[in-house]
């Protein structure tokens, strides 16, 4: 589907942003010289910078020097990303002062990529670790219920949100792969049902546009047909 230029770009060493900025726009410019046929996205976290001073106090309490708004708005980015670990970057809050705090961080991010980017914008990576304390599965569960809410309620309207990946996947016998974060969907199964129901409630919304788009272009096509109709019989009598 896409290319990403890199994972999580950080620049700690200029938190004005320029450096990002200029890397961004050099490298998505040569992959479209050389890809145009596939879609590109920088792989940002998501924080604000410079352009949008306004949201800054949205961020976690560090700056990498990666803008959400300007470096989205390079024309050869084609969607924005948006990671999500509340249990990282306000790791000394209390439980409901993350989720509160990953609310805002994902509505203001919609609201962005529809309002001033004009783009589709993709949550990349979110997710909680078990080896976080006091960790229950109704942590993690309220997290995923509250970004694939967030998702399903912009998607249904036609709104920016894309979709969403949880991090990370897991089947049996990868433990060497194990982070803390990993789904196993044998052994969590109260998250496998909500992500089982949110990619029903996704493929639902498709099935509904895909129907929308079908009948556009069915009452475009019946506007052309009679446009042709007309066109070939103009001066023509008709009827009686």
């Amino acid at each position: 589907m896409a290319w990403e230029l890199m994972n999580e770009p950080r620049c700690t060493s200029d938190p004005s942003g320029r450096t990002i900025q200029a890397w961004i726009t050099e490298m998505a410019s040569y992959v479209k010289s050389i890809d145009g046929n596939h879609l590109l996205e920088a792989g940002l976290e998501g924080f604000y910078g410079q352009a949008s001073p306004q949201r800054k106090s949205s961020n976690p309490a560090f700056d990498v020097g990666t803008d959400f708004i300007a470096n989205n708005l390079i024309p050869d980015i084609d969607f924005a990303t948006v990671h999500s670990y509340p249990d990282q970057w306000v790791s000394s809050s209390d439980e409901q002062t993350q989720i509160s705090f990953l609310n805002n961080w994902l509505s203001t991010h919609i609201e962005d990529a529809q309002n001033i980017l004009h783009k589709p914008v993709f949550f990349a990576e979110f997710g909680k670790s078990y080896k976080d304390p006091n960790y229950s599965s109704y942590q993690r569960d309220e997290l995923f219920s509250t970004v694939y809410s967030h998702i399903y309620s912009s998607a249904k309207s036609g709104g920016a949100a894309a979709g969403g990946l949880f991090w990370q996947l897991l089947a049996d016998g990868m433990d060497s792969y194990r982070d803390g974060y990993e789904i196993v969907l044998s052994e969590n199964t109260s998250t496998e049902s909500l992500i089982t129901q949110q990619a029903h409630r996704l493929y639902q919304i498709r099935k509904i546009f895909a129907q929308l788009r079908n009948i556009e272009k069915w009452k475009k096509a019946r506007e052309i047909r009679r446009a042709q109709w007309l066109g070939k019989n103009k001066g023509k009598g008709v009827g009686n």
